[in-house]
């Protein structure tokens, strides 16, 4: 498949971003501390990490397969549209999945930091879990282990990955080609998009929801979904403008 510039000029970004990262010694500790996106009360944050994030991994196999699909899909989408209205639409659905991700993650926050001062837990007792990442028997006896290590990772871990703006790119690709036949390494089968897209973002749903992924642990769920929201949303608005700049042809009788 020929390679269209914005998907080009994306791929090329991602992976030297990754070799700055991974391969260049010493150089892995200050990449994330500047490029993932942190989370907002953390004094890591910085906002260009909404966007920096976008071009920054976990792995090898993470990388693999955001360019893998960035390259089949996004390819198609921008040959179809141009490498302007490609390029705007995947770092809207990129920064927007950062947004939401970033605000459902404050609502978890705050409302477990809620909980704790509510129960008569101190402020102080609260900053010492965030800065320590331990906590008394009685804290762990009153709130469970798994919430307050959920607490504790909120504020501390770093989110990688363009999986936001790839799930938005996947999106519009099953709006424009619904019955194109999609399928997963590990499920061959080929389904057509407007299923395999719709059931793809149910399984992140129930992973954000339940914390049970068939994928393994560390995935942001809710950049997908927010990613998936914000390219729906982007689709729905250019098709509305696009039907209302058609001519209207008026016919003679």
């Amino acid at each position: 498949m020929k390679l269209s510039l914005g998907v080009l000029s994306l791929l090329i970004a991602n992976i030297v971003m990754f070799v700055l990262t991974f391969m260049v010694p010493g150089q892995k500790e200050f990449m994330l501390r500047w490029f993932a996106l942190y989370f907002p009360q953390n004094g890591q944050f910085q906002v260009w990490q909404f966007v920096t994030n976008m071009f920054m991994h976990g792995g090898p196999a993470h990388i693999f397969f955001n360019m893998f699909a960035l390259v089949s899909f996004g390819s198609i989408l921008e040959f179809r549209w141009g490498v302007r209205r490609f390029l705007t639409f995947y770092f809207i659905a990129g920064i927007g999945a950062s947004l939401i991700y970033t605000l459902v993650n404050v609502y978890k926050f705050s409302s477990l930091q809620s909980d704790f001062l509510a129960l008569g837990v101190s402020s102080e007792t609260v900053q010492a879990l965030l800065k320590t990442g331990s906590a008394s028997d009685a804290l762990t006896d009153e709130f469970g282990l798994e919430t307050l290590r959920e607490f504790y990772t909120l504020y501390h871990v770093s989110a990688v990955g363009a999986s936001g703006a790839i799930y938005g790119v996947l999106v519009a690709f099953g709006l424009l080609y619904p019955n194109a036949k999609l399928s997963l390494i590990f499920f061959p089968v080929p389904v057509a998009a407007k299923y395999f897209i719709p059931g793809l973002l149910c399984l992140d749903l129930f992973s954000g929801f339940t914390g049970f992924s068939l994928f393994g642990g560390g995935i942001a769920h809710f950049a997908h979904i927010g990613g998936a929201i914000i390219g729906f949303l982007i689709m729905l608005l250019w098709r509305k403008n696009q039907q209302q700049a058609e001519p209207i042809i008026l016919s003679e009788y």
